[in-house]
């Protein structure tokens, strides 16, 4: 028997209510997965608060790029 044919599985998983596909057009289009250091993702709880902090930083970087039109946002 190879490690292939053994049964992994936990009894405790139950894909029962399990769709076949459910994010594949999502992932077709693409992803922006980013992974965060620990120490960063210490201070944000979820991705709603990163959004949140990258939004804000965006809005002062375009800010600034509108004072300092020749040398861009960053």
């Amino acid at each position: 028997m190879s490690q292939n044919d053994v049964d992994t599985m936990r009894e405790e998983y139950d894909f029962s209510e399990g769709v076949r596909g459910k994010h594949h057009e999502a992932y077709r289009r693409g992803t922006n997965v980013v992974v965060l250091e620990p120490d960063v993702a210490k201070v944000f709880r979820d991705s709603a608060a990163v959004n949140r902090a990258l939004r804000a930083i965006a809005q002062v970087a375009r800010a600034h790029a509108r004072e300092t039109p020749d040398q861009g946002a960053f």
